[in-house]
């Protein structure tokens, strides 16, 4: 038996930017998988806030966040008070990764918005024992095994 779809809190503000509009990070196609992700990992969580970018603008904010003078796929910056936090996403890096990795864009953006979003929880890849890992594994398996991503 199929377990039932988790639902999201109708006060739960998700906010998708796209500003250069890339196809592929349309809020339309996104948006029930993201919730359904919150719903999942962060479900008390009021809002989120996530922006689809260039590596360029990832470039920028990674120099000035972390001190690393190169574009990455994923930053996240862990909010308060109920909000999740706000998620940068690199879409060329994204595009370049699914090629590499032999899937659709659309997954490889899933995967960073999943990375995003355990960041945003506390999760630290590379300060824990590998429970982060462990959880992201976990997940990927039930949120993305079996979608049909075109």
């Amino acid at each position: 038996m199929k377990e039932p779809e988790s639902t999201l809190p109708d006060d739960c503000e998700i906010v998708l930017q796209n500003p250069n509009r890339y196809p592929e990070a349309q809020a339309r196609l996104l948006r029930p998988w993201v919730e359904r992700l919150i719903a999942e990992t962060a479900r008390r969580s009021a809002s989120v806030g996530v922006r689809f970018a260039s590596d360029r603008e990832l470039k920028r904010a990674n120099r000035t966040w972390r001190g690393k003078d190169k574009p990455t796929d994923v930053l996240s910056f862990p909010g308060e008070d109920g909000h999740l936090g706000d998620i940068l996403i690199s879409v060329p890096t994204a595009r370049r990764q699914a090629k590499a990795a032999g899937h659709t864009v659309e997954r490889e953006l899933r995967i960073l918005l999943l990375h995003g979003v355990l960041h945003c929880l506390g999760y630290d890849h590379e300060t824990d024992q590998g429970q982060m890992a462990r959880l992201e594994h976990k997940l990927r398996r039930r949120l993305l095994e079996g979608e049909d991503l075109g």
